[in-house]
């Protein structure tokens, strides 16, 4: 495992990463590291993520609920003829 040597902490950072690991209950190494996860946009700590796709529904369904799903649709995409004179 790599390590790195951080030089020249603003106090003001050094100060919230102490709050950080005394209110989680756990070392100031495991807060630096939880916290350049997060800033690498690779943990998001429980803030709501805001999708803009429907990626997060990929492969949620079962064989039997995409069928019946794909039967209302098709009800949905027939064109009544009379409505369209």
């Amino acid at each position: 495992m790599k390590a790195i040597t951080l030089r020249n902490i603003p106090p003001d950072v050094a100060r919230a990463v102490e709050r950080r690991a005394s209110r989680e209950g756990q070392s100031l190494n495991k807060a630096v590291l939880e916290l350049v996860a997060e800033g690498a946009g690779l943990k998001n700590r429980g803030r709501k993520v805001r999708h803009t796709d429907l990626d997060r529904l990929f492969g949620t369904w079962s064989k039997k609920q995409a069928d019946a799903f794909d039967r209302h649709l098709r009800e949905l995409r027939t064109v009544d003829p009379e409505v369209w004179k």
